[in-house]
């Protein structure tokens, strides 16, 4: 039969049926795969879709109102919000809870399809189903990672002009990211200093592109985005933290409660409990990587020597002296975690933050 009348066949048979048809479709970088399972769970069209929105409307433009089961990936922000402007249900699994594919001894596209619709018509909380931010907020979080990319490139082409310098036997000061230029390479030997130019000038010249973005940043904080002021409340909070805060979560009464938020940034140990036993576990590293990082840079701030004096310092140097040899890791994962729950109550509240807030209440102490 051809493929063009199996599709016809299964549009007016889920036109007719009072079920619900369910697909499992398996996202691919250049095509994906899909199943169609009917109201009793059989398997009425296996096919292939080019990873295009022109091959998504043809495959599922037409399709009646259907239950659509796809995993997270590069391509499933914008494949789930073109689905579901096509009318529906769109279910997108946490690909790291999903076992039964991720750790399958048989990998196969069009196996996965299939389990993923099982899966989806059987129960779609067996699918851990994650929510993907807006259009909008994707946009705007387009330059916050734009300009993590650059920070990257410059990371490395500073370690390249340190590693090259050490080799040579002599070595450039130490300085922030910002501050390394052809200026610094002046103490070093010419033949040296006549190496290193045109690489420490495309330092420069990231340096440059950086602060552009960090401009671009704060306006749009500023101008689209006035909660991120509740957030900047915090000194080591600044608008690059607040507004990759404000575009991840994007909306906050997606959590019952405050402390939701360190479980949600993946800073929340894992937990195992089996019996009587109850290991320490590492934490989760679950949710978005980047936030995480920006938590742990907020940490880091509060707990350094240029951190203001508040209840959150306070607690987290206590944990780090009394925290054995690894206690300083644990307390700035402990205040980052403490940072986003922090963050979250904030912007829910619209509170003035007070950092001395155990002193002016003693209640909230007790």
């Amino acid at each position: 039969m051809k493929k063009g009348s199996t599709v016809k066949r299964v549009l007016k048979q889920g036109k007719k049926s009072r079920g619900q048809l369910t697909v499992g479709l398996d996202l691919g970088d250049r095509n994906s795969r899909y199943c169609v399972l009917d109201e009793h769970g059989h398997a009425v069209l296996e096919s292939r879709v080019a990873t295009t929105q022109k091959g998504l409307q043809e495959a599922f433009g037409a399709m009646p109102h259907s239950r659509i089961a796809l995993e997270t990936g590069t391509h499933s922000p914008w494949v789930s919000r073109c689905l579901e402007e096509f009318g529906h249900e769109v279910i997108v699994a946490n690909a790291r809870r999903v076992r039964l594919i991720t750790e399958s001894s048989s990998k196969d596209d069009r196996l996965d399809a299939k389990k993923l619709a099982r899966l989806a018509r059987i129960d779609p909380e067996l699918l851990s189903p994650v929510r993907h931010r807006s259009k909008e907020a994707q946009t705007d979080l387009m330059m916050i990672r734009a300009r993590a990319v650059l920070v990257g490139a410059r990371t490395k082409l500073i370690n390249a002009a340190r590693g090259i310098t050490k080799s040579y036997g002599e070595r450039m000061r130490k300085c922030g990211g910002h501050q390394m230029g052809e200026e610094l390479a002046a103490s070093l030997s010419p033949e040296l200093r006549f190496a290193l130019q045109p690489l420490l000038a495309e330092v420069e010249s990231l340096t440059q592109r950086i602060k552009e973005y960090n401009r671009r940043i704060e306006r749009l904080a500023k101008e689209r985005y006035p909660e991120t002021a509740l957030l900047t409340q915090i000194k080591g909070v600044g608008p690059l933290i607040a507004l990759t805060y404000v575009l991840t979560v994007e909306d906050p009464q997606r959590f019952r409660r405050s402390r939701d938020a360190g479980a949600f940034v993946g800073l929340r140990p894992k937990r195992r409990d089996s019996g009587s036993t109850s290991p320490q576990l590492r934490i989760s590293k679950e949710g978005d990587s980047y936030l995480r990082t920006m938590m742990i840079q907020g940490a880091q701030f509060i707990l350094g020597p240029f951190g203001e004096d508040s209840d959150l310092r306070r607690w987290g140097l206590g944990l780090a002296e009394h925290g054995g040899k690894n206690g300083k890791k644990r307390a700035v994962v402990a205040v980052a975690r403490k940072l986003a729950v922090l963050l979250h109550k904030l912007w829910v509240s619209g509170e003035v933050y007070v950092p001395l807030h155990a002193q002016t209440c003693p209640r909230a102490a007790a």
